[in-house]
């Protein structure tokens, strides 16, 4: 009996030998010509003509057979894969008979399924035949060649194999050493890694150390990584998929070793092939340092944004900057932070490609000149300044899936052009540095903006951002494409927040300058392509660039956003009339003091649709922030709310939990589908189950306090509750009041006799984050901490009741041991200014409680896992306005009073250097409200004690808790986003 499934996704392992074939009949009319070898799988070859391919059944041909009559355009080695198909279908060869007729071939298999027998099931025919179809697909001919589809830009096609003798013969072996896949099993992949070891990290295989087989490890993953990466990309085109083009100047990856084997799914077969040669994998994934690309909640959306995407088989690119230096690493010396660079590219990262034959030219300064051609009239930029961007590929895989996609990350490097008036006038030294300098671009992310050279080289990077992505996917676009009408069925932009807005004008003037479409028609193309997510709450964070810098630097695109404005008041006025306050509040140009383009304003008109982050967000966005736009376009407004992916945050980061949830679930298939969390509350009661789940929270709890010991030397009590707040330093996100919280729990213990002491739940209480190197309040947060942890942590009385760690320099890999350790985390933002936060999402996940105000995305956490199982305190978003008109006149608890003057009157040092800290709170001037907060926030701490000491119900809670993640996973809003605002399909590769 032939059994089929309904739907084949075929991995074809490497071909037999021709050996093992059945006896094949060939007859050539004439000799056969323009044979295939298979192409350099780069995802930019483009088609140059398309291959009728037909596949049929005969039942009449034969009793004891069915004949499959394949026509099709002849190439090296499809007799493989089509013998490989029936194989791997189960079906047997008897005979086949081959004929060819100039470029097309006729094969004709007599086929029986695995008992013999002839197959007459119509349904099983059709999905043989589709099988073989898939199987066999479309092709391309063309001639090895190079090609520049644009400046720089070096395509490898397949070629011609004309007649037999020694030349087919190069060439059907060149095809057989590239038609088989990397095998995954241990002994295959000790060969992999021990030829890394020799050849490309060139140390001899029997002398190498940690690090050494760290980077031969990598290699020959990324090898697999590749090999799946061409095969998604050349089924893209294949298909004509219309692809996602994910902008953003933050991706904060974490590290790869380990997420790229788990979704490649051979993480027991790397293990155990390590652990033959002497290395154990969790030692060697330590050896890999964070990329430094991203900082905070913003880089780590994006990041998880991608693995969902991969992971859910949509067609997609990310694209954003190589930053050598990344934000900061940060030093704390006698509790200040210093900033040094992020020297992450020191020792290489085997997880890039450099393509250095992927460069373009980006753009500034200089003039726009108007230019009469065939009597039209031209505007021609003739710039002052030309940069290159080199491409790096990062390839990103998807979980339980072939579809690997790319992360493109763009470096700044020289113009090749000489300056020959430079070194014939002696200046040649200066010319060089010149050139050196232009690097600086893709140097650091977010350089500091508070001078002008700053803000200019903020500007730069923007712009040398969006100006190699876009001539990129242009490029990619007219591969296949010659009419510009149909770039919206197959290109969605994506503007992750404000930083890639400079690409509707660089779109536009590509369109109309470069590509001569008139203005109206390029207009009508660019509002359906672009979407945009904003991140900010408040009006006063929004981006906004000075006219005279912008003129300056882009003279073009400063005219065409001065002609974007101009069409979109003249029709505004029509809609609304002459209401000359709204139009200037609506208008992309701002007057003022300092004139300025105004971002965000840019992004709504010109996008489809316009994205918040929560619901609160956009409830945010439609009253407050973008009134005057949702009034005037409701149907741009949309929320999908962020999420994070399960498989960074449990599956790499938890491996306990991991192992816990599918032994309970009874699947894994919650890697992929998050929903099915909520079948933990089938358990939740179980004895059996809670023990267990303890039990792997104390060993996160192990693992977090031999961190922080080797980190701080500081020992703390696993049975203390580890109290974390981690996050970006900002006054909204309200370290402060946590660190008043501590101050005031430690006076309390002070004054408290022995007995008392003893009924004190004992706390670790853990903060980490980044300041802005111009944001000296944060700075001065960051010293309090650690004022305040030098005071608790060294008094005797005190001991283990009350500890206070600093993590310093906290990124991804620090986070994959925090969160899975942490019992209580903290969310203490003021109503209404937290957008999302992702932050609570991962420790929900890793079954976190939760103390948080209702803000952001824990508005929709409550309404998952209901308000009983979190700790909440503070106003609410609506009553937030209302304290703050209060002002001087509003009360504050007298503890608060008491903690704020033991920092005003120097109790942890440093009194004049904390006294602005301490303005910034002080009735009247308490912007943030922590002393209006302050009693509700005691009581929440008050109740998360009394639950710790229950400990049934505490792991109630805990597992509820992750119960109702699955909501939160980025799988739900990368489907959410493909559906409803991007209008993609997925599209799997099928081998």
């Amino acid at each position: 009996m032939l059994t089929i499934s309904n739907s084949f996704s075929l991995s074809l392992p490497a071909f037999p030998s021709p050996s093992n074939f059945p006896p094949i009949s060939i007859h050539f009319p004439t000799a056969p010509r323009n044979n295939r070898i298979r192409a350099s799988p780069n995802e930019s070859t483009p088609s140059t003509s398309t291959t009728t391919s037909a596949i049929t059944v005969d039942n009449s041909d034969s009793n004891d057979s069915t004949a499959f009559v394949i026509q099709a355009r002849n190439r090296i080695g499809l007799l493989q894969v089509i013998t490989r198909v029936f194989k791997i279908l189960g079906l047997s060869i008897d005979k086949a008979t081959v004929e060819f007729e100039g470029d097309y071939f006729i094969k004709k298999f007599f086929v029986t399924d695995s008992h013999g027998n002839k197959i007459e099931d119509k349904d099983n025919l059709e999905r043989i035949k589709r099988a073989l179809a898939e199987a066999i697909g479309g092709d391309v001919d063309g001639k090895v060649s190079l090609t520049a589809a644009n400046r720089g830009i070096v395509v490898r096609r397949a070629g011609f194999v004309e007649g037999f003798g020694e030349r087919k013969a190069k060439a059907e072996r060149m095809f057989s050493l590239m038609d088989g896949f990397l095998k995954n099993d241990p002994f295959s992949l000790q060969k992999d890694i021990i030829h890394h070891v020799e050849y490309t990290v060139a140390r001899s295989r029997f002398s190498f150390d940690d690090y050494e087989a760290y980077q031969a490890v990598s290699h020959s993953v990324r090898d697999r990584l590749i090999e799946r990466w061409h095969d998604t990309h050349i089924y893209f085109k294949k298909k004509k998929a219309k692809r996602l083009y994910f902008l953003s100047l933050e991706f904060l990856m974490g590290r790869s070793l380990s997420n790229s084997v788990i979704n490649l799914g051979i993480q027991d077969q790397y293990t155990e092939a390590l652990s033959q040669l002497g290395f154990e994998f969790e030692v060697l994934a330590e050896q890999e340092g964070d990329a430094s690309l991203g900082n905070g909640g913003l880089a780590r959306f994006s990041a998880c944004q991608m693995d969902s995407l991969a992971t859910l088989d949509y067609p997609a690119w990310g694209y954003g900057l190589r930053y050598e230096y990344g934000l900061f690493r940060q030093i704390i010396v006698d509790g200040f932070q210093h900033e040094q660079p992020d020297y992450w590219l020191n020792y290489g990262n085997p997880w890039e490609i450099e393509r250095i034959h992927v460069t373009y030219e980006v753009k500034f300064y200089g003039n726009v000149e108007d230019v009469d051609r065939n009597g039209e009239k031209l505007k021609v930029w003739i710039p002052g300044e030309t940069v290159e961007a080199v491409a790096y590929d990062n390839p990103i895989p998807g979980y339980g899936t072939r579809n690997t996609i790319n992360l493109r990350l763009w470096a700044a490097k020289p113009n090749n052009q000489f300056d020959l008036e430079a070194y014939n006038t002696g200046d040649y030294i200066n010319s060089i540095v010149n050139k050196q300098r232009t690097e600086t671009i893709s140097n650091v992310l977010y350089p500091d903006d508070r001078s002008h050279q700053g803000k200019e080289m903020r500007l730069k990077q923007q712009y040398f951002f969006v100006s190699a992505s876009l001539q990129d996917i242009i490029r990619r676009f007219k591969e296949t494409h010659n009419n510009f009408d149909e770039l919206p069925e197959q290109v969605a932009l994506h503007l992750n927040d404000t930083h890639p807005s400079l690409s509707i004008a660089e779109i536009m003037r590509i369109l109309v300058d470069e590509e001569h479409l008139g203005w109206n028609k390029a207009w009508n193309i660019v509002n359906k392509i672009f979407s945009f997510t904003t991140h900010t709450v408040v009006a006063e964070g929004l981006e906004k660039i000075p006219v005279d810098l912008l003129g300056s630097l882009l003279p073009r695109h400063l005219q065409i956003l001065y002609e974007i404005n101009s069409n979109f008041m003249e029709e505004l006025k029509k809609r609304i009339g002459l209401d000359y306050s709204r139009l200037s509040r609506m208008s992309i140009v701002e007057e003022g003091a300092v004139k300025s383009i105004r971002m965000a304003n840019l992004s709504i008109v010109c996008s489809h649709t316009v994205n918040g982050v929560s619901k609160l967000h956009s409830n945010t966005l439609k009253t407050k922030t973008f009134k005057d736009f949702y009034e005037l376009w409701p149907e741009k407004f949309q929320y999908t709310t962020n999420g994070v992916t399960q498989r960074r945050w449990i599956v790499v980061s938890n491996p306990s939990l991991c192992a816990l949830l599918s032994k309970w679930l009874g699947t894994e298939a919650w890697i992929r589908n998050a929903d099915l969390l909520t079948g933990l509350r089938d358990h939740v009661d179980n004895t059996g189950f809670q023990q267990e789940w303890k039990m792997v929270k104390r060993l996160n709890k192990m693992r977090l306090a031999e961190y922080i010991e080797t980190m701080s030397g500081l020992k703390v009590s696993l049975d203390a509750m580890f109290d974390v707040q981690v996050k970006r330093i900002h006054e909204y996100k309200r370290q402060l009041l946590n660190i008043f919280g501590i101050i005031h729990r430690y006076d309390c213990l002070k004054n408290m006799d022995k007995n008392d002491r003893r009924k004190v739940v004992p706390r670790v209480c853990i903060i980490g984050g980044k300041a802005a190197p111009g944001y000296e309040i944060a700075k001065k947060i960051i010293k309090l901490c650690h004022a305040v942890a030098e005071k608790i942590n060294n008094n005797a009385d005190i001991g283990d009741l009350l500890k206070l760690v600093f993590i310093p320099d906290y990124n991804v890999s620090v986070a994959e041991l925090v969160i899975p350790g942490a019992d209580l985390s903290q969310h203490l933002s003021t109503a209404g200014q937290e957008a999302s936060g992702t932050g609570s999402m991962k420790f929900l996940m890793n079954g976190c409680l939760l103390l948080a105000t209702e803000d952001g995305s824990t508005v929709e956490i409550i309404e998952e896992i209901g308000s009983e199982n979190l700790f909440l305190f503070g106003a609410k978003a609506p009553e937030v306005a209302e304290l703050r008109e209060k002002g001087g006149t509003l009360k504050v608890p007298l503890q608060f009073a008491r903690v704020l003057r033991m920092v005003r009157d120097g109790y942890f040092g440093d009194k004049d250097y904390f006294e602005s800290l301490c303005d910034t709170v002080e009735v009247g001037n308490d912007l943030y409200l922590l002393g209006s907060d302050f009693g509700s926030y005691l009581e929440a701490q008050a109740a998360a004690d009394k639950a710790f000491v229950e400990p049934e119900k505490w792991v109630k809670m805990s597992i509820l808790s992750a119960a109702g993640s699955g909501r939160f996973s980025s799988d739900r809003t990368i489907r959410e986003y493909a559906e409803r605002t991007w209008k993609i399909d997925p599209c799997q590769c099928p081998f």
